[in-house]
């Protein structure tokens, strides 16, 4: 099968923009130079013919604007000095490698140009480019009238190359990879060969100066990889380039003017990519393994500390929390008492030398290095390998019959953990592949998948490596920049088309690569190869990834094609699964973070954000006029001014509000093309998306001092004095009664994996998702060897003795459960054991009224602050019957509650009490809702404490609140004051 190629517009706009740079072109005469109509654009020179390139700066300035303004950027004032040099930002997938070549051989055929040098920053990414070439070779020629061109790779061993690409009159490409020739030295011994005069196959010329001679039209692929060193940017200018024209998803440099901007949010938003949607699999947390990321180490001049996760226990709960770490520490007290971190004992070293952190510990694990992590992770990486099957195998029952070839990649940083050698180097395979083989056979063999079943293809051919080879003829771990990985990219590309034809053993197809779904790779395959049938990829790295977010989805982006090398677009075909080492939120905010670092803003007005908004078009050039960068400045002051955006240059409530309301100002002299300003504004900032606030709505909540007299003081008197509480507590009764309940109540799971997926949804204002799916997964039991301490841990987390806890233990018969889950066991035991212990305690609690008269102050409502709210959250006091001028409310029913104190009469005073009013329980705090003064029928007055709650039923309370209730309750009684404690939904229930 052969990929098809077709013009699509956005790439046709890429190469105009690159094309219409050189309108004007003149030839420029020279003492080398043949002037015809024939030969136009062609320099003969003493060493051979180069670029004929005489256009003067003004007019490419004027060309270089008409395109910026035509693909609404903003525009440039000035060329670069030296040569003019220009970005062109595509999104990874979308064809840059095509859109390059062919702007080579449009400048061909308009202007008669034929040098051009092509610079990559890799040998995968060179691999890339000339199988690019050779699949659209038939392609142009059909296309362009037969045109003819020779491309090469630069090779220093074959210096003929480069001699024939100073000689020939055809067009002449050579891909070169910086490293060739950016570590050129003053000994000649060092130099690179393209330097070096002293090879007679080019008569005495250095390679270097053939090439310089010919002026050449210099692409650079990936620009950020290619000439970011001093070295780099040298070998560049020895290049002698006539322009150059810088490729990329992710410029780093931005000092070159922008001629076309095609970003990930443009790509997702047209459909010229795969939707992306990310799983992932996580541990759903029991404790009894040592998790331990190391994130960060700081050195200070008094000492060095790190930041770790780890799993940190917190109200019988455990998650993964991060965590200051400082020598001497003990990483079983920083996890507040997990038992399996006893075995790694204390911080001994924590070291900050760059590119060499680590943190050393006294026990297991000995040391920790940045960004790894110690984690017991094969079930993980199980649930992983078993999800990226299943997600393939689904799309296989849906794309199969449109032709749609799946494929899905495995990255993993370890060869070893794929493919294995015994000692007379047979091949094994590794623990991936077994684990691979193991579930690919489980799920090929369900119903479900019954018509997916090749018999003629076994389990074994189904999947393949693909790495670099050693002398012995067996995989090698390389880092992606040597003459082995050279080998290896080719036989990728050589397979780059043969992977995507379904293996049909009637036409007697023998290709390996037809049989193959699943390819295992090194993370160093992490730019030049992606293949448009890739929909799933997986990550299983156990060491720092470094394959960024971007790199990942890079190798799936493209949209897919059919077995006629057509594409086939739509997201209902085109979605790749990213099978994640973290959560989707993770990666979606990991994505965008990568996104910002790489300049792409999101939802960003800059100072030139206005200046593409077309003014004028003549009638007889066609030239346009556009805003402008000065005037942009001035629209963005008063943006800046009217609040429009905020010191981030982001909008603000204002200007939602104001879009909402058709509010929308500009000055004056802005008015004729407002309807452009706020098409533009939209297209940055989702207006609909912000919650939008009337300033006008902030009032000020302060004391109404008038009202701290007459009935405030009277119920004040009422609920004002302090108590002391004191505990009686029935062991025997608290065993027989913990027994039963742990008996009839203790739940005791085994590990599960939690398994998430949703779509990410990239826009001008940020990376997004919408959840999609959410899973349990069951992992095989564990019997743990090593069981902890389970009567120094119930001891330490419930203060109970040795004694009882044993006592309860034997009459509760549940030890049966410990060995399988020891950590959630004995959390669950000291839940239960706390709750009862609660529940004791409060049945058994006395208060009563602290002897030396210690009073609530009514002092401090004097010293309370103003503060600032929005109305909504507020019940505005009309009278003097409470002691502020709003009351803020919490819910719904304190609202109503509130309301309704308003509108009785028979309410004379009523308080919401604040947070400073506290009364002391065993289980921490308690801050009762409103205290009442009530004259029924004009006579009895009536004093209540009030506790409202959505539910005041004690089943649906949560176990402390409801507690707390029952001890304010009994504080109250104890005063003795005539005050009145009830739970209450209404003012109606009160009385």
């Amino acid at each position: 099968m052969k990929i098809q190629f077709k013009d699509l517009d956005y790439q046709d706009d890429a190469i105009q923009s690159a094309v219409k740079l050189f309108e004007g072109q003149q030839i420029r005469q020279s003492n080398f130079t043949i002037s015809s109509n024939q030969d136009q654009g062609k320099l003969y020179t003493e060493t051979g013919i180069g670029n004929n390139i005489h256009i003067q700066s003004n007019k490419m300035l004027q060309n270089l604007n008409q395109v910026q303004i035509d693909n609404e950027i903003p525009v440039s004032e000035t060329l670069s000095s030296s040569y003019p040099q220009f970005n062109i930002e595509m999104e990874t997938g979308t064809g840059k490698t095509y859109v390059y070549i062919k702007s080579i051989l449009e400048m061909n055929q308009r202007y008669g140009f034929t040098k051009f040098v092509i610079v990559v920053p890799s040998v995968a990414i060179k691999e890339g480019v000339i199988k690019t070439f050779q699949m659209t070779r038939n392609h142009f020629k059909s296309t362009m009238n037969g045109i003819i061109y020779r491309e090469f790779m630069y090779d220093s061993s074959r210096l003929g190359d480069v001699y024939q690409f100073a000689q020939n009159d055809m067009i002449e490409i050579m891909v070169i990879n910086i490293q060739a020739f950016s570590k050129g030295k003053k000994n000649n011994d060092n130099m690179n060969i393209i330097y070096r005069n002293d090879r007679d196959t080019l008569f005495g010329n250095r390679p270097i100066d053939l090439i310089a001679a010919t002026n050449p039209i210099v692409v650079i692929d990936e620009p950020q990889s290619v000439d970011n060193t001093e070295n780099a940017k040298r070998a560049i200018d020895a290049l002698n380039p006539s322009a150059i024209f810088r490729y990329s998803a992710t410029h780093r440099n931005k000092n070159f003017p922008l001629i076309y901007k095609l970003g990930p949010v443009d790509a997702y938003e047209k459909e010229l990519v795969k939707q992306i949607e990310v799983a992932g699999i996580e541990n759903d947390v029991d404790g009894n393994e040592v998790y331990l990321k190391l994130i960060e180490v700081k050195a200070t001049k008094r000492s060095h500390y790190a930041r770790a996760e780890m799993y940190v226990k917190s109200k019988n709960e455990i998650s993964k929390k991060e965590v200051k770490l400082k020598q001497g520490d003990e990483l079983y007290i920083k996890s507040k008492r997990i038992t399996a971190y006893e075995k790694v004992g204390s911080v001994t070293e924590i070291n900050a030398e760059p590119e060499n952190e680590y943190i050393e510990f006294t026990g297991t694990p000995s040391i920790i290095r940045l960004s790894h992590a110690i984690e017991n992770d094969r079930q993980i990486k199980r649930a992983q390998i078993k999800k990226t099957i299943e997600e393939h195998l689904d799309k296989e029952l849906k794309l199969n019959k449109k032709g749609v070839k799946v494929l899905s990649l495995f990255f993993i940083d370890n060869v070893a953990n794929y493919r294995q050698y015994d000692e007379k180097n047979n091949a094994l395979l590794g623990p991936y592949a077994k684990i691979f083989e193991e579930e690919y056979i489980k799920l090929i063999n369900r119903e479900k998948y019954i018509q997916l079943r090749d018999k003629d293809v076994p389990v074994e051919e189904v999947h393949d490596g693909y790495f670099s080879i050693d002398s012995k003829k067996r995989y090698k771990d390389t880092g992606g920049e040597t003459l082995a990985d050279e080998s290896t990219y080719k036989i990728i590309m050589e397979d780059k088309e043969d992977l995507l034809t379904f293996y049909d053993e009637e036409k007697g197809q023998t290709k390996t690569a037809n049989k193959l779904r699943f390819i295992f790779s090194h993370s160093a395959l992490k730019e030049g190869w992606d293949n448009p049938n890739v929909f799933q990829i997986c990550t299983l790295v156990e060491t720092q990834d470094s394959i960024t977010k971007r790199q990942k989805i890079g190798r799936g982006l493209r949209i897919a094609v059919n077995q006629a090398g057509e594409r086939v677009h739509g997201f209902d075909v085109n979605t790749l699964t990213v099978m994640a080492n973290e959560s989707y939120k993770d990666f979606a905010s990991g994505l965008q973070k990568e996104y910002e670092e790489e300049g792409i803003e999101f939802g960003v007005f800059d100072v030139n954000a206005f200046s593409t908004i077309i003014t004028h078009i003549d009638d007889k050039t066609g030239l346009k006029e556009s805003l402008g960068n000065e005037q942009s400045k001035q629209l963005h002051t008063f943006f800046k001014k009217n609040n429009y955006i905020d010191p981030k240059n982001k909008g603000t409530e204002k200007l939602a509000e104001d879009l909402k309301n058709d509010a929308f100002e500009v000055p004056e002299e802005f008015e004729n093309i407002k309807e452009q300003i706020i098409e533009l504004v939209q297209k940055k900032f989702d207006h609909n998306k912000m919650e939008i606030r009337n300033r006008d709505d902030r009032v000020k909540i302060k004391v109404n001092k008038e009202a701290l007299a007459g009935p405030f003081l009277e119920l004040w008197e009422k609920i004002k004095y302090k108590t002391n509480y004191s505990i009686s507590f029935d062991s025997h009764q608290f065993i027989e009664r913990a027994a039963t309940e742990l008996e009839e109540e203790l739940e005791v799971r085994i590990a599960r994996l939690n398994y998430s997926k949703a779509k990410l949804e990239t826009s001008e204002s940020g990376v997004g998702y919408v959840k999609e799916e959410f899973a349990t997964l069951e992992v095989s039991e564990n019997e743990y060897k090593d069981a902890p301490d389970i009567l120094s841990y119930l001891q330490n987390e419930t203060n109970l003795t040795r004694k009882t806890i044993i006592q309860i233990l034997k009459k509760s018969s549940t030890l049966r459960d410990f060995r399988r889950n020891p950590e959630m066991y004995m959390m669950e035991v000291a839940k239960l054991l706390n709750s009862l212990k609660r529940q004791a305690m409060i049945d058994g609690i006395k208060y009563e009224k602290t002897n030396d008269g210690d009073v609530y102050d009514q002092m401090l409502f004097d010293e309370e602050e103003e503060i600032e709210r929005y109305r909504e959250k507020l019940v505005e006091i009309t009278d003097n019957r409470s002691i502020y001028n709003y009351i803020e409310v919490d819910s719904e029913v304190e609202r109503e509650f509130a309301v309704e104190c308003e509108r009785d009469s028979n309410v004379k005073f009523y308080i919401k009490l604040p947070n400073w009013f506290k009364i002391k329980t065993p289980l921490g705090a308690y801050n009762p809702d409103w205290a009442l003064l009530i004259e029924e029928y004009g006579t009895e007055k009536l004093y209540f404490v009030i506790e409202t709650k959505g539910n005041i039923d004690k089943n649906k309370l949560r176990p402390v609140e409801s507690a707390k209730i029952k001890c304010g309750k009994k504080h109250f009684n104890a005063l003795d004051t005539g005050v009145t404690f009830k739970k209450s939904t209404s003012l109606r229930e009160v009385f």
